[in-house]
């Protein structure tokens, strides 16, 4: 076992809180008996180049939910789905090209409420071995990789706001060159820097 996929097992096994949208501004009322519909996104971790890389997409700017973001690849849980990994999995197939047999699982961190209402579960893989990336065309414009160590960094991580919906809202952000990560990737990120630094 590689340092490495080491530091990422001790990482997933260690207990956490899970996180939200809302956790930075707890003024938000979110609204009684909300249903949270299940999703699985995928960091896909290579390491097959000499630092291990984290797989991103921007999301296609013609999308009518978050355009232009930067995002994981993964998705909603569907019904013929097994659970959120086999969604995950199967997103990262659909959006990046990722074949389910290049994905080797480790596990899952805590989930995280969005406020677009789904209950997200992170799934951490290595990806061993190249592949021929295929963007998912209307859904992705552009698939990218962030140096590993640029995100298990935690100075590197941000608070900043913007006005949403009438009200000043505050997120986390951790910028990489031109992409400007940030939202529920950017926290789900920093959670996993947070588990790796201990």
């Amino acid at each position: 076992m590689s340092d490495l996929e080491t530091r990422l097992r001790a990482a997933i096994a260690r207990p956490g809180e899970d996180s939200s949208d809302f956790e930075l501004n707890p003024d938000i009322k979110l609204p009684p008996g909300r249903r949270l519909r299940p999703a699985g996104v995928l960091i896909g971790i290579t390491t097959f180049e000499d630092a291990p890389r984290v797989l991103l997409t921007k999301r296609s700017s013609a999308l009518k939910h978050h355009p232009g973001q930067i995002a994981f690849p993964g998705g909603k849980q569907d019904e013929s789905d097994a659970d959120v990994t086999a969604a995950a999995l199967r997103e990262a197939r659909e959006e990046i090209g990722l074949p389910e047999s290049a994905a080797r699982v480790l596990g899952t961190l805590p989930t995280h409420e969005t406020v677009t209402s789904f209950l997200i579960t992170p799934v951490i893989a290595l990806i061993d071995r190249p592949f021929q990336i295929v963007a998912e065309p209307g859904e992705v414009d552009e698939v990218f990789s962030t140096p590993l160590p640029h995100l298990t960094e935690r100075a590197n991580y941000l608070i900043e706001s913007r006005r949403w919906r009438g009200i000043r809202r505050q997120y986390h952000t951790v910028p990489y060159g031109p992409y400007y990560i940030w939202g529920a990737t950017a926290r789900i990120l920093r959670g996993l820097a947070a588990r790796m630094d201990e």
